[in-house]
């Protein structure tokens, strides 16, 4: 990614420019570019950041602010799919804590890092909101696993690994637009 020069196509700058129109200032508009961002570069670094700021002509410490608020915007690069673990009082009490070690065993690396092939990232989250679900991940801010078992686990990595979908009780969650990330 480093190679890449950080900047938005013609085509981006205009879904930009579409985005500002909806809002009444173009700092209204940051969470979506933002989002825009990641989406194209697969996180929201300094650099996407100091992008995003001078595009929308903001201040770099306004971008910088929201970006870090919100663990949605990934601000180191990650794996190609991002499990949250939500080990929240829910899910905790339901297994999430045995789903999450038994995930970071499976692919051999601890919460917070990427395995060596860049395919995963794994992440101990607070609520995702899905208490009735639990335990449950979710998959790169987009799709819930519910109801997790060691066997969903495995499977569910298999499927990722093949580029699949998993085929079992998936939830997808509304975002912004109506963008999924390829699998």
């Amino acid at each position: 990614m480093e190679d890449k020069k950080l900047e938005f196509t013609k085509d981006e700058l205009e879904e930009i420019e579409e985005l500002k129109a909806k809002f009444p200032t173009a700092k209204a508009a940051t969470l979506r570019v933002l989002w825009l961002a990641q989406h194209k570069f697969g996180h929201v670094k300094e650099e996407v950041q100091m992008l995003v700021a001078d595009t929308l002509e903001l201040p770099r410490s306004h971008v910088h602010g929201v970006a870090s608020f919100y663990t949605q915007y990934y601000k180191e690069e990650k794996g190609k799919f991002v499990l949250d673990v939500c080990t929240c009082l829910s899910c905790q009490l339901s297994g999430g804590y045995d789903i999450l070690h038994y995930l970071e065993d499976k692919l051999n690396i601890d919460a917070g890092e990427t395995t060596e092939d860049g395919m995963f990232t794994v992440n101990e989250v607070e609520c995702l909101g899905a208490c009735g679900y639990a335990p449950m991940l979710q998959i790169t801010n987009d799709m819930y696993v519910n109801n997790l078992t060691e066997e969903k686990v495995d499977n569910l990595v298999d499927s990722l690994r093949e580029g699949k979908v998993p085929d079992f009780d998936v939830k997808i969650m509304a975002q912004h637009d109506d963008r999924r990330k390829a699998l």
